[in-house]
């Protein structure tokens, strides 16, 4: 209830301040589970991406959004995300034990495969809990393509600014493989970002963002 309140109130907001343009909102199917697997180029695509979409959907969202900047951490709440500590593998995997149980209730569940924003607009390699999820559970994944969402609050500011914003959404797609096999996990993610650098049109880096952003900061 609260979440419908809250989106109610957020969503002309969104589209005031946002203009979005959404192509393939017809993909979303009105009951049962699906995977929304986005590219991510802002701490508000998710709450943007469920703020403009009829459905409710649950997101996942670094720890840092919560407690870093009090506009995300806000918006993070109001959203309904669930907080995850990346640098626990014990946390991850507790966040897809919960992710399988929303998608087993029939619900919508998104997630973010390059695990981090872009450093810089280009599309990154995906982490394979997308896969894990979709072969766990055998929820389609639909993949998205969010284009202009890092003018809307820029890296290291803290007041959101009007930027139109684009939203594509792709056909569903299914997967045949065994979640607890590696090679699968990694087949069935690299298919899914392929389809979101359709949509997107953005470069490839076949690189994990975290590693990038790891080295940037002199991190081993």
């Amino acid at each position: 209830m609260l979440y419908e309140v809250v989106k109610f109130a957020a969503a002309p907001l969104a589209h005031a301040m946002c203009r979005p343009h959404v192509t393939g909102a017809a993909h979303v199917p009105r009951s049962g589970p699906a995977i929304l697997a986005a590219n991510h180029l802002s701490v508000l695509d998710s709450f943007l991406l469920p703020a403009l979409l009829p459905r409710h959907v649950t997101f996942t969202a670094k720890n840092e959004y919560f407690d870093g900047n009090p506009v995300s951490g806000f918006f993070m709440r109001l959203g309904g995300s669930l907080p995850i500590d990346r640098e626990s593998a014990h946390a991850a995997q507790v966040m897809l034990d919960e992710a399988a149980a929303l998608l087993e209730r029939g619900e919508l569940f998104g997630i973010h495969p390059e695990g981090t924003r872009s450093p810089d607009g280009r599309l990154y390699r995906g982490k394979v809990g997308v896969a894990w999820l979709t072969l766990k559970t055998g929820a389609p994944v639909l993949p998205v393509a969010l284009s202009g969402t890092e003018r809307v609050l820029p890296p290291g500011t803290s007041v959101p600014r009007p930027a139109r914003i684009g939203i594509a959404i792709g056909a569903p797609m299914r997967f045949d493989g065994d979640h607890t096999k590696a090679r699968d996990r990694r087949r069935v993610t690299d298919e899914i970002m392929a389809a979101v650098q359709k949509l997107s049109g953005q470069e490839y880096v076949p690189a994990y963002a975290s590693s990038l952003k790891a080295a940037a900061n002199g991190t081993p």
